[in-house]
Formats: C-alpha cells, sequence, structure tokens
C-alpha cells in the first residue's frame, strides 16, 4: 500500500490493515469484502490513514507542541490543563490541502453511489491501537452522526483528531504504557443508517456477565445506538442461543425482556443529532421481532466464526427500508480473557437492609461510603475506595471509575458505558437502578453486592463476604454423574464452567414465583379475581393480548435458559410442587386455593395436574415445557413429576401430558418421578413401568419414612437422613430401578455437608448426586473419593 495514499474506500482494507486504518475501520472494510457474501450487511464508506494523521501533525510545528505537553504532564502538569492546550493546538491547525481534496472527493463518490449529494454519514475514530487483545480504546474518541455536506465532514474530521487527546486517552494510554505519539488515528465515513426512525443497539457474541459462550446477547433501543452505548435508557435485551440457531425451525430465543426506553436519539432539525422522550407505545413496545433477532444473532456467529474470537458489535435499523445493518464490530477484549478454568466466587456473609436494585455487572462484591455525583470531578475530589453513585456515566468518567469500590447507576443496561467499563476495571457495578441518586446520599457507608445473581443488591452498612478462587482443571473424573440443583434462571450461566453432568433438578417454582408472580389459574378464569387482584394482574401481563401466553413465555424462557446452561446434558425440570399455602400467596391465586390444615402432604404435585381445580393450570406447564423442548429446541430437558402417590396417579398424569402435546417418548421426552413417599419405593417396579428415571427427594422421603416434620424445633434431633429406615429404603429403590433398567439420582443437600452419606450412595449404586452449586467441588472430591475406595 502507497505511503502516500490518505484515503482508501473499505472494499480496499482488511484486518491486517489495522496500523494504518485503525482496529475499527480495519474491522469495517473486513466485513464488506469477506462477510458480505455470507449476508451481513454493513454501510458502505471510507477511511483515512494513519500516513494522514501523520501528515497533518507535521504541519505548523503541531507534532512539537505535543510532545512539549506531554514533558509537561510527565513532570508534573494538571492532565485537564495539557489535554486543554493540545486539543486547542490540533482544532487551529488546518488539515493538510492534499488531505482535504481526496476527502471531498471520497464523500462525492460515496454520494454519487449512494444515489444522492451530500449523504448523511457517520464519522468515527478509529485509533491504531485500538481493540488490540490486550487494550481496548474503543468509545474513548468521538464519533458524530448525522455529518451532511463537505464542510460539515471536514469540521467532524477535525474533531475526530483532537479527541485522540481528550483527558481519558491521554489518561488511558498513560496507565497502559503507550507512547502518547504512537498512537495513531484514521477517521472512518460511513453511510447513516436511519435508524433514527427505527431502532440501534450492540450485540455481543458471548454472556457479558458470565462468559458463558453459547449465548449472544443483543440490547436494542428506539432511535440512534448512541443511547445504548452511552447507558440512557435502559433497553430491550433479548438472549440467543447459538448451538440451534442453524435449524430454521427452531426459535432459540431463550430470554426477551422489554426494556424502559424512556429517551432516543434522532436528527436534529440543524444536524448532527438531538436526544428526545419516546412515546408511551415506545416504551411497552419491543424495538425488534424474534426473527430480527435471530438475524442478527446469526450474523453475530458469522462475524464471531470468521475472526475467530467473541465479538462486541454495533448494529442499526433503517426505518425507510426495514434492513438491518452492522456498523461496528471489534473484539471483545474483557470477558474472553479470563481463565475457563478459575473460578472466582464471592459470597456475601453479612446482612444489611435492602436500599437499591437493579442490574448486577460482573460477580464481586465491593464496599465503601457514597460519593453521589451528577458530574465528573477532578480525581482528587473522589476519594479512592468510595461507591461511586450517578445517573449515567461516559468516558469522561472513566479516571473515576477506576478509583472507586464499586458503581451504582440510575440508567444503562449490560451493554451501556458504566458496565463495559466495570467489567474492564474489574469494578462491581449496579446499573438501571432508577433512583440510586435519590434513595443513596453521600458519605452513607454501603455494601454492592453483584453475587446473588442478575439481580444487584445496595445493602446498609459495610457487610462481610467472603472470596474464594478454584482451579477447575483440577478436579477428578467420575462415575457417578454430579449434577446442580438449579432455580434461578439468571444465575444459570454462572455456573457453566463447572463440570457438572447436567442439572439434576430445576426448580419451576421459583421461575413461577420470580418471573411469572401470578397464578396460571388466574390467568385462565380472570372472572374469579376481584378488581385489585384483576388490576395486579393486568399490569403484570400488559402486552399480552393473550393473559396465558405471559405465563407460558416466562415459564418457557426460563426453563430453556437453565437448560441452555448444561446443553447437552440433561437439565431435570421439576413440574411446580408448590403447596396450596405457597400456590394461594402468587398473584390471584387464593380463590383456587383451600386453606388445608397439612399442606405438605394435602394437594400437592401429580395430584394437582389431572384435578379439575389445576388441570388448565398444569396444561399452560405443559405448554411452556413444550415451548422449550420443541420451538426452541432444548430437547435435553426432562420432565420431572413429584409427589405422585400412586401408578394410577402416573398414568393419570402422562395422559394430561400427552393431550398437551407432551407424550413421553415424544422428540425424545423422558419423563422422571421424583421418589420422595414411601410408596414410590414398595411399588418402585411398577413406577418403573411408567417413569424413564427416578430422582430421590431426601427431604421429604425422611420427613415421611420417619413422620417427623423437619420444620419442627421439638422433632428435629429425629430428623436423619442417614436413618437405616431411610437408607434401607434407598437402596431398595436403587436395586428395583436398576432391574427395571432405570437409572436413580438424589438431589439433596445432604452430600454436601457429609461425606459419609456421599460414600454410602457411590457404594448403593447411585447414578448420579445432584447438589447446590456451592457445594460441587466438594461432592465432586467426595464421590472421587468413594470410588476408589
Amino acid at each position: 500500500m502507497s505511503s502516500t495514499r490518505r484515503v482508501i474506500r473499505f472494499a480496499g482494507i482488511g484486518r491486517a490493515d489495522v496500523k494504518v486504518v485503525g482496529g475499527k475501520n480495519a474491522s469495517l472494510g473486513e466485513m464488506v469484502v469477506n462477510l458480505g457474501p455470507a449476508g451481513v450487511r454493513v454501510p458502505d464508506g471510507f477511511a483515512s490513514t494513519a500516513d494522514a494523521y501523520r501528515e497533518f501533525l507535521g504541519t505548523g510545528g503541531l507534532r512539537e507542541r505535543i510532545v512539549e505537553q506531554v514533558a509537561l504532564l510527565h513532570a508534573g502538569a494538571p492532565l485537564d490543563q495539557v489535554g486543554g492546550v493540545i486539543r486547542a493546538a490540533m482544532l487551529g491547525t488546518p488539515l493538510p490541502p492534499a488531505l482535504e481534496r481526496e476527502l471531498a472527493d471520497a464523500y462525492a463518490d460515496l454520494g454519487r453511489e449512494a444515489g444522492r449529494a451530500d449523504p448523511d454519514v457517520a464519522v468515527r475514530s478509529s485509533a491504531t491501537a485500538e481493540d488490540l487483545p490486550e487494550a481496548s480504546f474503543a468509545g474513548q474518541q468521538d464519533t458524530y452522526l448525522n455529518v451532511v455536506g463537505r464542510e460539515a465532514l471536514l469540521d467532524a474530521f477535525r474533531r475526530c483528531y483532537a479527541s485522540l487527546f481528550t483527558d481519558r486517552a491521554i489518561d488511558y494510554r498513560e496507565r497502559m504504557g503507550f507512547d502518547q505519539l504512537a498512537v495513531a488515528l484514521s477517521v472512518g465515513v460511513q453511510l447513516m443508517v436511519r435508524s433514527d426512525l427505527a431502532g440501534a443497539g450492540v450485540m455481543f457474541t458471548l454472556d457479558t456477565e458470565s462468559g458463558f459462550p453459547d449465548a449472544v446477547v443483543v440490547s436494542a433501543a428506539w432511535g440512534l445506538g448512541e443511547t445504548v452505548v452511552s447507558g440512557q435508557v435502559d433497553p430491550d435485551e433479548y438472549l440467543v442461543f447459538k448451538p440451534l440457531l442453524k435449524d430454521p425451525g427452531l426459535n432459540p430465543v431463550i430470554h426477551a425482556e422489554t426494556g424502559a426506553k424512556r429517551r432516543k436519539a434522532v436528527y436534529a432539525d440543524e444536524g448532527l443529532t438531538r436526544t428526545v422522550d419516546t412515546t408511551a407505545q415506545e416504551r411497552a413496545g419491543r424495538v425488534l421481532d424474534e426473527a430480527e433477532v435471530r438475524t442478527l444473532a446469526r450474523w453475530g456467529v458469522v462475524i464471531e466464526q470468521h475472526y475467530g474470537c467473541p465479538m462486541d458489535i454495533e448494529w442499526a435499523k433503517d426505518g425507510r427500508t426495514g434492513e438491518i445493518f452492522v456498523v461496528q464490530a471489534r473484539p471483545e477484549t474483557v470477558v474472553s480473557r479470563r481463565r475457563a478454568t478459575m473460578l472466582h466466587r464471592f459470597r456475601l456473609t453479612g446482612t444489611g437492609d435492602l436500599l437499591v436494585r437493579g442490574i448486577a455487572v460482573g460477580e464481586a462484591i465491593g464496599a465503601g461510603a457514597v460519593c453521589a455525583l451528577s458530574a465528573p470531578v477532578e480525581l482528587e475530589r473522589f476519594p479512592p475506595g468510595a461507591v461511586l453513585v450517578t445517573g449515567i456515566t461516559d468516558p469522561d468518567w472513566e479516571p473515576i471509575m477506576k478509583r472507586a469500590a464499586a458503581i451504582v447507576t440510575d440508567h444503562g443496561g449490560r451493554t451501556s458505558h458504566a458496565a463495559i467499563v466495570s467489567r474492564e476495571l474489574g469494578v462491581p457495578a449496579i446499573v438501571g437502578t432508577g433512583r440510586a441518586t435519590e434513595l443513596l446520599y453521600g458519605g452513607q457507608e454501603v455494601t454492592v453486592c453483584c453475587a446473588e445473581g442478575e439481580d444487584g443488591h445496595v445493602y446498609a452498612g459495610l457487610l462481610d463476604y467472603e472470596q474464594s478462587e478454584i482451579d477447575l482443571a483440577g478436579l477428578p473424573r467420575t462415575r457417578t454423574r454430579v449434577m446442580l440443583n438449579l432455580a434461578a434462571p439468571a444465575a444459570a450461566f454462572r455456573w457453566w464452567q463447572l463440570p457438572a453432568d447436567g442439572v439434576g433438578l430445576a426448580r419451576t417454582e421459583f421461575v413461577v414465583a420470580h418471573q411469572v408472580k401470578v397464578h396460571p389459574m388466574a390467568l385462565v378464569h380472570p372472572e374469579r379475581l376481584d378488581a385489585e387482584e384483576r388490576r395486579r394482574v393486568d399490569a403484570l401481563t400488559d402486552g399480552y393480548t393473550d393473559r396465558t401466553r405471559y405465563f407460558t413465555d416466562r415459564l418457557a424462557q426460563g426453563v430453556a435458559r437453565i437448560a441452555a446452561s448444561r446443553w447437552p446434558d440433561p437439565v431435570v425440570v421439576r413440574t411446580s410442587d408448590f403447596k396450596t399455602n405457597e400456590y394461594a400467596k402468587l398473584v390471584g391465586g387464593r380463590p383456587f386455593e383451600p386453606v388445608e390444615a397439612n399442606p405438605m402432604i394435602g394437594w400437592r404435585g401429580a395430584s394437582r395436574y389431572y384435578s379439575q381445580g389445576y388441570r388448565e393450570g398444569f396444561a399452560l406447564e405443559c405448554r411452556a415445557l413444550r415451548q422449550a423442548r420443541d420451538e426452541m429446541g432444548l430437547t435435553n430437558v426432562v420432565v420431572m413429576i413429584p409427589f405422585c402417590r400412586t401408578p394410577d396417579e402416573a398414568d393419570r398424569v402422562l395422559a394430561v401430558m400427552a393431550e398437551e402435546g407432551l407424550p413421553r417418548g415424544g422428540n425424545g421426552l423422558k419423563v422422571y418421578a421424583m421418589a420422595e413417599i414411601p410408596a414410590n419405593v414398595i411399588l418402585a417396579a411398577q413406577f418403573a413401568e411408567r417413569f424413564d428415571g427416578f430422582s430421590i427427594g431426601s427431604n421429604d422421603l425422611t420427613q415421611l419414612t420417619l413422620g417427623v416434620d423437619r420444620d419442627s424445633d421439638a422433632l428435629a434431633h429425629l430428623f436423619d437422613e442417614t436413618d437405616p429406615a431411610v437408607t434401607r429404603s434407598i437402596e431398595t429403590l436403587i436395586a428395583t430401578a436398576h432391574a427395571a433398567g432405570r437409572p436413580v439420582g438424589l438431589c439433596g443437600q445432604r452430600p454436601s455437608d457429609d461425606p459419609e452419606f456421599t460414600r454410602f450412595l457411590v457404594q448403593a449404586g447411585i447414578d448420579s448426586i445432584s447438589v447446590a452449586p456451592d457445594g460441587f467441588v466438594a461432592v465432586k472430591q467426595h464421590v472421587a473419593a468413594a470410588e476408589q475406595d
């Protein structure tokens, strides 16, 4: 490539040209040339070269003035003073005439090919050290949208050059050890996508919190994408399971959440952009339909496969044509670099009042005194180790953010500036709280906890917590499968690194209680609710014309997220096992639930599923499971029926499942029985004719075998899972089930607490042991020791 070339069309650029046109522009050229044929749409454009930038530095003694100011910085001059002098010098220096001419010619050519004079373009900075695996400069230099006309283009171009020396960019290069003059700047000029008339957002080809590699995370908001990147809005969020994207008959969108989207960026009347309020309809609606989400996710996979690493991608939808475009792509440089075999865990051990909740970023815990700010301040005014509380952040905040023990913002989603930077810095953050700046005050001591799943919590006081590090590469292999007990879908991806053999127990009642919140029968028969309960149901199901679809969507997505976390290993999903008093606490539940003297052995489990009082509710559960298995494609879901008292009851439940499109054996469906009643042991051979396997619920089996209420203080000394009556029942069940060719697992806490009980299970021939994630490592080691003996 000639050293005198100042401007190059994207079609003449590839990813090997980072030193020539910077990482951002090299990636755009790479995609235009190589991924366009694969269907990935990228708007055309051109880029200035690093040589053009160096030519500019040689104009009017500009380089010498920069060198002088950098020397002053190293001698102790204030960062803001040095940055201000350099930027003023750059803005005051005219572009070389040859560069102006080539820019104007390339812009005119772009307009002719697009069919319009003076096309609206995006003018983006692209540093030659940008988006390297060991450093991310993305977002530190300026971008200008809706730039129209030659003079506006040249003005935006000069401002991009000057933005290479913003205070934050200077500080970052100093911190990363880059020579201030060794990093050159290219400027990309790209045809605008009229997303101001539709929507835009970002996409990551891995889960940005856990590093789970088989997910694509798509964020979307109305208008231009700057509101998502800057964290000004709480966007819609979609989660797509990569391994099933290739099958056009499946819809592996395993999570979809509607964000508030209260603001959007649109074109301004006099050029550039402005931010306006969204309409009520826009706030309630979703920016993308699921077909568009799948298209984006497929493109994300294509881009990731081409680059050979997880990617951070910006996209935009044109409101005139309905077409979607990729407008930027860069390697993801934070989460993907973590050691996959090293598991870092934080656990909160203290307790305090909950003050604020929001979206957890990372999985760490931080504590300190609140420093509430509405705008960036001088570093000396922000105490190191304080908790930064603010509305939103942008790159100007970064010097402060790196000094914080934790970060809490009112606005923003998982792909906002605050979220991205906090991950890079390793600082726990909670974004999108809505009211943190109102509820938290300066000097208040708080603990910011991101270790409790998808929701982050700010607690009053400096609470105690534990931190641990586990190298999973050293864990032994075992013949006995060690599986996980999971309940919260949002936390499932946190444990993907554990070498578990699947999920032995996924509790649907957790999903119903926390994600659905409504009693299923209240959705089928709203006429039985009073006015207040109707209002609550209507508020939760807003946007659904078919209220029952709200239940099936939420439950299906919860199940699918857990199933995806362990694909293709089996995930045993237990149908709802609320007791009547627990069902009654759901929204709209009271009219459908009797008051029982002893709910523990009352109307629960299988007896509900075929009964007149819950048959329609169970039908919704079946439809949700069918949606997860057949529509999303997660056929590793195994259905488990709890509290099945008799073989006749098993027949009736299986008949209802078949009527609802979930026949045993259909599409490979296996149905297990929860073995928790002495009858399941005594009649194990008959149950084995109806079910494909058993999972021992040791808590209930112990209670019902010994006739002991485990919650009774007076009887606590009698509750013992190692009592011979219980252990002989377990041995009997295993032997009978194996004789019928049926596997047996056990899910419960005891193996985590008692190595001898684990040893007993292994000697009895148990096929699998399922435990809570925090007990997995210990149980795996106990199982290995027992197998060696």
